[in-house]
């Protein structure tokens, strides 16, 4: 926890006094008390549980439960349900009450409870999971639309994760069902337009990103997986630390009964000219929950093992390859201290060898990388909540990450008009720590002009990395095999950077009634390798004009990011020496030496150090419509404008003058998106159907797009243009059906342009504007029917209550070519050729769940 020195060293002046100003609200908030009016007549009680899409029901404990008068003259009171998920109410007047229950990827719960005739009144909640559609919240059916939120929230649970036919088995798979969330024809996910590096992944609430680069790359096991989230307008200040998307993951709390599950234990198998020539892959998932010590101590434990040979078309057999080794583990313990306590604990570890990372069509197995990562994620979360109804939230989260790039060997890396050649250029390591503190406090609402609930708290961050980044000699040859230009590199290689943030933030959201809820908030962020300063205000209004089938999403709002770590060590990077040759192989002038520095204000203004982030700017507005009988539409616009992106771009002298490879913090990018959505429920079918038009512009050298996850061996003179997200058309629709006997049947389509890509000449530069040329369309459909089997009949008793899955599942079902790959090179006899063609993945579905 920072105290007043590291405050001190790290904000300026009027930065303190605000860290001051929240510590005395903090201790006037504890000062506070709320007592209700009128005669004391009863109590309420009862259990709070969740119900899947199977009907079937089990306690949640650790959640807030909230009890408002009716009348609104006096605060709320609010408990927390303990391990078996019930709650309890104690000496409440004789009123009515509005009971209410709000847990991300659920249904929010509102009724009303008459306390009038007194006693012990029991009344038990149950939680329906959320649709994968962005969240409406429906209560009932007078008023199916509510205005809880202003900011829009696109959630998975687990009950579709396990439902629909996901290629990947991993968490990162499921986010493109998400409309505004694509991949590039590199495997990079995007959301709002930019990379994931600009993006933030939280995990129970804490950053859960790669320290150096921001990537996704800690892995969670999926059966740990409560829900997944995706906001693009994420307007409550208390999130912090990206400018691109926010991606949250609720992992799930101890069962209290002991409950396990095997999954995905069945291997696949590899064909070749109809015989079988090996395993393809072994992915084996083991989850296991349950109570130590009934009400007191709860354990979960979920891993996987993934063992993996992918090929890549395009390339030779058996040489085309990417082969992967990868172990993960979550261990989580949550310890109830009273009902009003509550402090739980995760450990996370992981380990990856993927070899061959980056084969395609033109780069073979021997010019690729291998990337390995391991690491472990230690948290410690303290929820307590007090008797006038505040609920503080303590959050520590200890990480360390290692990654490291291997080429294949030691010899020149080669660049021809067909591809790649030798062995690849680089090779790093690195070690990265980081540590997390975070505190928030939540307020009872208070009444004053309708209700409001305030939250603050005070987030410290701290990371560092220390590393070695080593380069061997580049050859760019022409097509009659003549060389055109080398790159050589110079210098030690070290490579390291830390960074230290606190922030604050407060936060309201203020019913003014139940057609109408704003919400308001501000964070002040401070950074010792960026910003000393910067305000980042947000709000956003929810508004339905009818009697709830109507809701209205306005907001706006500014996001500051993260320092990115590779940008506090760029200047440690080896030094490019590059050199030009005539077409018979001879010197064409003197090697020019591009020294590493960082630009600001404007290019070939040099500055010493590094002191930027990126600055995003979101507005949307959107309307939903609830059809009934289970149909809903929903129309929305959505545009974002990021500033101060860490740009990378060579600045070639005059001659026997300098020359730089310079890293500015004055890139931009736009994005701006229409989507229009619609969404169908019963008791028995879902379907979710989803059009976005979109638009993505931006600085091309972002130095998340140079350097992650390999850095790139030829560094092109900056540019603005179409990004490689670029996807002006896309249509993802997805569905699960209950078919006769018990059978699910359910199926993804994605439909979208075809992606990007640029052109380049003999010498690796651009031809014409990059990224105006198009890969084909893309058309995948997947699919997948299983049938669960109750295990009720066997006599062992530690099975009963547990299910058999059976089924069949076919990723790109009808085997669309959907190329990854062009031969971009216009000295090539082969231009525009594509390849990485897919083709269709079949196997079984045979789990055990519970």
């Amino acid at each position: 926890m920072p105290n007043l020195r590291t405050c001190k060293a790290i904000l300026p002046p009027w930065g303190l006094g605000l860290c001051l100003v929240i510590a005395a609200m903090a201790g006037s908030a504890f000062a506070q008390t709320g007592n209700a009016p009128g005669s004391i007549v009863g109590s309420l009680q009862g259990v709070v549980s969740s119900v899947d899409q199977q009907g079937q029901s089990s306690p949640v404990p650790g959640i807030q439960v909230s009890l408002r008068p009716v009348d609104a003259g006096d605060a709320p009171i609010s408990t927390v349900t303990n391990e078996e998920g019930r709650y309890r109410f104690e000496a409440l007047a004789a009123r009515p009450y509005r009971l209410e229950v709000n847990l991300a990827g659920f249904e929010p719960i509102v009724q009303t409870v008459d306390m009038s005739r007194g006693g012990d009144l029991v009344q038990n909640l149950s939680l329906r999971l959320a649709s994968v559609v962005e969240s409406v919240e429906v209560y009932g059916e007078a008023s199916p639309i509510t205005t809880q939120s202003s900011s829009t929230t696109a959630t998975v649970t687990e009950t579709q994760i396990d439902a629909l036919p996901i290629a990947a088995r991993k968490f990162e798979a499921t986010l493109p069902l998400v409309p505004g969330v694509v991949r590039t024809w590199e495997g990079e996910l995007n959301i709002k337009g930019v990379p994931e590096n600009q993006g933030m992944l939280l995990v129970d609430s804490a950053e859960t990103v790669d320290p150096v680069t921001g990537s996704f790359s800690i892995p969670i096991p999926l059966d740990a997986i409560r829900s997944i989230s995706v906001s693009k307008t994420p307007y409550s200040a208390e999130y912090g630390g990206f400018s691109g998307g926010l991606v949250i993951i609720q992992t799930k709390p101890p069962s209290d009964r002991w409950l396990f599950g095997v999954e995905d234990f069945l291997p696949s198998f590899r064909g070749k000219n109809g015989k079988l020539v090996g395993l393809a892959d072994v992915k084996p998932r083991v989850h296991f929950s349950g109570p130590l010590i009934p009400g007191k101590l709860g354990f979960s434990e979920a891993f996987s093992y993934e063992w993996e040979r992918r090929p890549v078309r395009g390339l030779p057999w058996p040489f085309n390859e990417i082969k992967t080794r990868a172990f993960d583990t979550l261990t989580g313990l949550q310890v109830t201290l009273t009902p009003r306590h509550l402090l739980s604990g995760t450990l996370n570890g992981f380990t990856l060898r993927r070899q061959f990372a980056n084969i395609n069509t033109l780069v073979p197995q021997s010019a690729s990388a291998d990337n390995n990562h391991y690491g472990i994620s230690l948290g410690v979360t303290d929820n307590y909540e007090f008797a006038s109804g505040k609920i503080l939230s303590t959050i520590f989260r200890y990480g360390r990450f290692h990654t490291e790039g291997r080429a294949q060997g030691s010899e020149d890396m080669l660049i021809t008009p067909e591809g790649w050649g030798g062995n690849f250029f680089n090779t790093f390591k690195r070690v990265s720590d980081q540590y997390q503190v975070l505190s928030t406090l939540g307020l009872p609402a208070r009444s004053w002009l309708g209700s409001h609930e305030l939250k603050f708290g005070v987030d410290f961050t701290h990371r560092s990395y220390d590393g070695a980044s080593l380069s061997r000699p580049i050859q760019l040859l022409r097509e009659d095999g003549s060389l055109a230009v080398r790159i050589d590199f110079q210098g030690t290689g070290k490579v390291g950077g830390r960074d230290t943030e606190l922030s604050g933030f407060v936060q309201d959201q203020w019913k003014v009634n139940s057609r109408l809820t704003a919400d308001l908030g501000a964070r002040l962020v401070s950074q010792s390798a960026g910003r000393a300063a910067a305000l980042a205000p947000r709000a956003g209004i929810a508004f339905t004009p009818d009697n709830g089938n109507t809701l209205i999403r306005a907001g706006t709002g500014i996001f500051h990011d993260r320092v990115p770590l590779l940008a506090t060590g760029f200047t440690d990077n080896p030094s490019r020496v590059v050199s030009y040759f005539d077409t018979n192989s001879q010197p064409a002038g003197p090697p020019t030496v591009f020294e590493n520095v960082y630009f600001q204000s404007s290019i070939g203004n040099i500055s010493n150090r590094w002191d930027g982030s990126a600055r995003n700017f979101t507005w949307n507005v959107e309307v939903d419509r609830d059809l009934g009988r289970g149909l809903t539409i929903r129309a929305s616009y959505l545009s974002s404008q990021t500033t101060n992106v860490p740009t990378v771009t060579p600045l070639t002298g005059p001659p026997g003058g300098p020359s730089y490879l310079g890293l500015a913090n004055f890139g931009k990018s736009r994005y701006s998106e229409f989507e229009a959505t619609v969404h169908y429920r019963s008791e028995r079918h879902e379907v979710n159907v989803s059009y976005i038009h979109s638009r993505s512009r931006g600085d091309l050298n972002a130095v998340s797009t140079i350097y992650v996850p390999f850095e790139q061996p030829v560094i092109r003179p900056n540019l603005s243009g179409i990004l490689p997200s670029d996807i002006p058309n896309r249509l993802v629709g997805w569905g699960t059906f209950s078919l006769p006997w018990k059978v699910t049947f359910s199926p993804v389509v994605d439909v979208h342009s075809g992606l990007p890509y640029y052109v380049v000449d003999e010498f690796q530069n651009y031809v014409g504007m990059p990224n105006t040329a198009r890969l084909p369309y893309f058309f995948s459909l997947d699919v997948k029917i299983f049938r669960e089997v109750p295990l009720h009949w066997l006599p062992f008793k530690g099975l009963q209550g547990h299910k058999l899955r059976a089924g069949v599942y076919s990723l790109n079902f009808t085997s669309h070519q959907n190329p990854r790959d062009v031969f971009n090179n216009v000295t090539s006899p082969i231009f525009g050729v594509v390849g990485g063609i897919q083709r269709r993945q079949s196997g079984f579905v045979f789990e055990l769940v519970n």
